[in-house]
């Protein structure tokens, strides 16, 4: 091929590099209103007054609105395909304040120091409400955090909000219990995952305005510019054919930017007052009012014979969704969805759970989407199982690991299409020197250093429910114009789709131009997220060339008097197979916009898969550990992935390089933390401590490729499977260096070191 699988640079990196591409801020009329939000400072509690009067009476100040300003009719902010499985627990406004930093009114002035001045000035009588701050004890709590009898669910999760419960889910093979009985080991374990912030480069921010035609037109900072006009459509009550949303570039989103924001508020305000309206989050508003990873409690129960061959999977959820329910349910369900496939030598699995409500900061999609907090969990027991069986936990994995043409007892007959973990782990036992390094080694200063492993796998889209449209226009001079609604939020996906559409016209990326995302012009596309863009948009930008490329067939072999089956194309020239008859791209773009021309040809196509297949990783840490203080350093990490045919490995390789970092953030740093009043402590970076350059080590990535006949080109997905493994791989390794199995994440010094002192003597002995 001459562009797919090439690490060709991204056909912005230069002028984002050079600080040229412009962003939502930088759309912003000059003149444009200035929003701001009083937040609540409780946990929980009901307004009983709020004065906004003086605010009102301020100079420079244009509207000021409350819960009773409002539409009343209750929505999701989860950028999901409708019928949203999230429940319809919010208002834009409401008189019930959840969590701290919830949203109590909207102030537009001219200016930010107006609007600041405004806030101050507004008085809330609140009566305050018990909170709930423990997840652990949020059902059957004496606090109904939703009491709202207009609470709405387009079908069934498992919802029961008098028990504080958004979601029940199970899922089941088999007969865990009697399997259990039957097994000659059985290892079980109790695990803790934290609440983890996306910390993304832009913040949070949406621009509105009306246009000539009185339609409301919102440039936002989004992944989802589809779901955001139907969020609106809904929230403002206003039809959708009304709105208009353009996502311009995006600084970064993590899943963050899945969940609708800021969007309403400005939006509210236009609607209002009629005039353009800007509001930015800054850090501490993006911390405390936006959303997190879910924080979960994982117990695990793995049932193998002496042999090692896992023959029971039992994992029971509990997961922290905050005050609203955004992705509560689908976060869940996909912690179970994407562990108990893994090893598929089993006789029954089973992952089962509830979602529940408390009175935090709301949790939502964040990259890993469940499989994070899943594969910590079951990757950590599975190398609980390897210790007590004294099997090399890379040993373990390649005897029970499901491979390509196999299924498994939650797939339901489906055959697993392409994978490559078994390459991957043999590649990154390689790389990582694991025949050498494996367990541990003693330095001389008090340091120990060990390697540890994971395996995770993923999905590729959403199987039977999101689809993707894709356009490709031949223009009147022979260039093309590919339109996506996708969303590159610097991942490059604008670079990988047009790649795609190149190799599939025979042309070069620089006769491809891309539009992407603006509701008005763009095609539908649910955006970019669950690891779809390469796999599902993907291949509707594949089909849509194969349409465009027949289509040009046909109309050159109109004009050269020929049958279109005997034309050969070679991206440039249309030639008949005897040699005697020609007609260039160009000469044919022309001839097709003139008198004598039919139309202007465009390729279109809509893709939606009935299948989701799995990326992998096998991931290999190398830690070291100060046995004095606690401290650990990975020095090495190595990441082989198997996501099919690699697009491009340039981008590729970015990609699994930031989702290890985040995960090694996960692992040893990062931790949303409140006070005991529910109040954020982690609101700035000064608090929030993420990795830096000199935190990360040493990280390098290979890719073993497998080919996914359903995938465009067979490619499968990279953008969520990649930050999944350094938290296993790394207490792995720990416990190798210590001895000490960690069950909650993030593994600062001082909780390692307390650890160690807890040791018992024989393990200080088996260790020395």
């Amino acid at each position: 091929m001459k562009l797919v699988g090439k690490g060709i640079a991204k056909i912005d990196a230069m002028p984002i590099a050079t600080g040229k591409p412009v962003y939502t801020e930088d759309l912003a009329y000059q003149d444009a209103l200035v929003v701001k939000v009083l937040r609540s400072p409780h946990a929980f509690a009901r307004i009983k007054a709020i004065d906004t009067s003086k605010a009102e009476k301020l100079a420079g100040v244009e509207c000021v609105l409350t819960y009773q300003d409002v539409p009343k009719v209750r929505f999701t902010l989860a950028g999901q395909s409708y019928p949203e499985p999230s429940p319809y627990d919010r208002l834009i406004l409401e008189d019930l304040v959840r969590y701290v930093g919830d949203e109590v009114a909207i102030v537009a002035a001219i200016d930010e120091k107006t609007a600041l001045k405004a806030i101050k000035l507004i008085k809330v009588e609140y009566e305050l409400l018990e909170p709930v701050l423990d997840f652990e004890q949020a059902i059957g709590h004496s606090s109904v955090i939703h009491p709202e009898a207009d609470l709405h669910c387009n079908f069934d999760i498992g919802l029961d909000k008098e028990q504080n419960i958004v979601s029940s889910y199970k899922l089941e093979a088999g007969d865990v219990e009697a399997e259990l009985q039957q097994c000659a080991v059985v290892v079980e374990g109790t695990y803790y995952t934290q609440a983890q912030a996306h910390a993304m480069m832009e913040t949070y921010r949406a621009f509105s305005y009306l246009d000539h035609a009185g339609r409301l037109v919102l440039i936002s900072s989004t992944q989802i510019p589809f779901h955001v006009r139907r969020k609106l459509a809904r929230s403002l009550q206003i039809p959708a054919s009304k709105i208009r949303v353009i996502k311009p570039r995006i600084g970064g989103g993590f899943g963050g930017k899945q969940t609708v924001a800021v969007e309403p508020f400005v939006a509210a305000v236009t609607l209002k007052t009629g005039k353009p309206a800007l509001l930015v989050y800054d850090r501490k508003e993006t911390f405390t009012a936006t959303t997190s990873r879910h924080a979960m409690r994982l117990k695990v129960r793995l049932g193998a014979d002496q042999d090692g061959f896992i023959q029971v999977v039992d994992i029971e959820g509990l997961s922290d969704t905050g005050a609203y329910g955004e992705h509560a349910s689908t976060v869940f369900s996909v912690v179970g969805d994407k562990t108990l496939p893994l090893y598929n030598k089993t006789k029954a699995v089973r992952f089962m759970g509830n979602v529940v409500y408390t009175n935090k900061l709301p949790a939502g999609a964040f990259r890993g989407y469940g499989a994070t907090q899943g594969t910590f969990a079951l990757e950590a027991t599975v190398n609980k199982l390897a210790a007590k069986l004294q099997i090399d936990p890379t040993e373990l994995r390649m005897k029970n690991l499901i491979k390509q043409g196999e299924t498994c007892l939650t797939y339901g007959g489906k055959i697993l299409g392409s994978s490559a973990l078994d390459r991957c782990i043999e590649t990154g036992k390689k790389m990582i020197g694991w025949s050498e390094k494996y367990p541990r080694r003693e330095l001389d200063n008090h340091k120990v250093r060990a390697v540890g492993m994971a395996v995770t796998m993923q999905g590729s889209g959403i199987a039977g429910i999101d689809t993707a449209s894709a356009e490709i226009r031949l223009n009147d001079d022979g260039n093309y114009t590919l339109l996506i609604g996708s969303t590159d939020m610097g991942t490059g996906s604008d670079t990988i789709l047009s790649q795609m559409a190149a190799e599939t016209l025979d042309t070069d990326m620089e006769h491809m131009i891309v539009h992407a995302a603006d509701t008005d012009v763009s095609p539908y596309d649910p955006g970019s997220y669950a690891s779809s863009t390469t796999y599902v948009t993907g291949m509707a930008v594949v089909k849509a060339a194969e349409d465009l490329r027949q289509q040009m067939l046909t109309q050159a072999a109109r004009f050269l008097e020929a049958d279109p089956q005997e034309l050969v194309f070679d991206g440039t020239l249309f030639q008949t197979g005897d040699g005697l008859r020609s007609l260039t791209l160009v000469k044919l773009a022309e001839l097709l916009v003139l008198g004598l021309g039919n139309k202007q040809l465009v390729g279109q196509a809509t893709y939606g898969s009935p299948v989701s297949p799995p990326p992998f990783i096998a991931g290999f840490a190398e830690v070291e550990v100060d046995q004095e203080t606690g401290q650990v350093s990975v020095l090495d990490f190595v990441a082989v992935a198997d996501c099919g045919t690699v697009v491009n490995p340039n981008l590729a390789r970015i990609q699994v390089e930031g989702g290890i970092v985040q995960g090694i953030g996960l692992a040893l740093y990062e931790d949303v933390r409140y006070d005991e009043k529910g109040t954020l402590q982690t609101n700035t970076f000064m608090q929030y401590k993420i990795p830096t350059r000199k935190d990360i080590g040493t990280i390098r990535v290979a890719f073993e490729e497998s080919y996914e006949p359903t995938g465009p080109f067979g490619a499968k997905s990279i953008g969520e499977v990649v930050v999944n493994t350094p938290a296993p791989a790394i207490v792995n390794a720990i416990y190798h260096a210590t001895g000490v199995m960690l069950d909650s994440l993030p593994v600062t010094p001082e909780k390692l070191y307390r650890k160690m002192q807890d040791r018992p003597i024989r393990q200080e002995m088996e260790h020395e």
